[in-house]
Formats: C-alpha cells, structure tokens, sequence
C-alpha cells in the first residue's frame, strides 16, 4: 500500500469525517480516479505524438490513448478522426502514487510556486488543474525533451460540493494558495 494511500485511510477519512459531521463512514468523500490528459497540436510532426506519449508514459506507468478528433475545425485544420491529444486514466494504487509525487516532487520544483489555484472546481466535486510545463516532473529527462508539453489533470472525487473536495485535497497535502 503507497504511503498516500495509508495517509488517507488513516488520518483524511476521520479527519474528513469529523470536519464535515458525518454519521456514515460511506458519506465520505473520496476520490474516484485521476485523469491525465494533453493536446497536441495538429501543426506538430509524428515526433510530438510519440514523445508525449513516452512522457506521460514515464508519470504515469501506464501507456496513453490517443484521441482523436469527433469533429471539422477549420481555423484549427482539424478533421475527423485525426489524432490531437493522449490522455490516461489511473486508478487505484497508481492513482495515490501519482498525488505523492505531484505533491511532493513536482510541486516543489516549480519555479515561485505559491500553491495551486482554487478555481479549478467545477460546482459538484471534482478539480482540474493545468501545468503548462512537464519538465517539473522529476521522471522527464530535460535533455530529450524536444516539444513544449503541458498538461491537465482532472481529479474526479465523489464530494458532492465544492467545499468538500476542497477539504478532501487539502487534507491530502495539496497547497492550495490563500
């Protein structure tokens, strides 16, 4: 078991519990899963699409899906079917082993970092967060990197507001700015 995983278990579920004066152990917020996704501009080579894929694959231990387009953009010479984005989904242990090293590898290394905006709640749970930059990831080699890669994270939570998740994600270390 990650030590996320026992941290939450152990001190984010009664702690949870207690702040938000809950009776059932079922009524706790958790999280569900993370998803990890990216868009790759159609302008970029066949290079762009395999090296973000090696890049989430080194974050994330899981290989990505490709996206494909649903949909005719003129202004971004977009067709059908055409590939513009990876994304991945974890779960699970990966899932708590990803927030350990986001929490406390990647954070920190962001240059002036003065913690994670709280306006990336979307009203029934769940908090989205861009990095513009994947280099601050310990697992990425700055030397191959040839393509600017951004990302976003989607933490899908079973909080039912706002506030709950809030609370879920700072309990769980995330530094949130004041």
């Amino acid at each position: 078991m990650s030590d996320m995983k026992k941290h939450y278990n152990e001190v984010v579920r009664p702690e949870l519990m207690k702040k938000l004066g809950l009776t059932n152990v079922m009524q706790i917020p958790k999280l569900q899963k993370i998803v990890i996704s990216t868009g790759i501009g159609t302008k970029m080579d066949k290079d762009a699409f395999t090296e973000a894929r090696t890049h989430i694959q080194a974050l994330t231990g899981q290989y990505p899906v490709v996206c494909k387009a649903k949909k005719n953009v003129a202004n971004f010479k977009l067709r059908v079917g055409q590939p513009c984005g990876m994304m991945v989904t974890l779960r699970g242990d990966r899932m708590y082993q990803f927030i350990d090293r986001l929490v406390h590898n990647a954070f920190p290394r962001i240059r002036d970092f003065r913690g994670i905006p709280k306006k990336g709640f979307d009203h029934v749970g769940n908090y989205n967060l861009g990095v513009p930059d994947v280099s601050i990831f310990t697992e990425i080699d700055l030397d191959k990197i040839k393509y600017p890669l951004g990302l976003n994270i989607t933490f899908v939570t079973t909080a039912k507001t706002d506030a709950e998740a809030k609370e879920l994600l700072a309990l769980m270390d995330f530094p949130f700015a004041h």
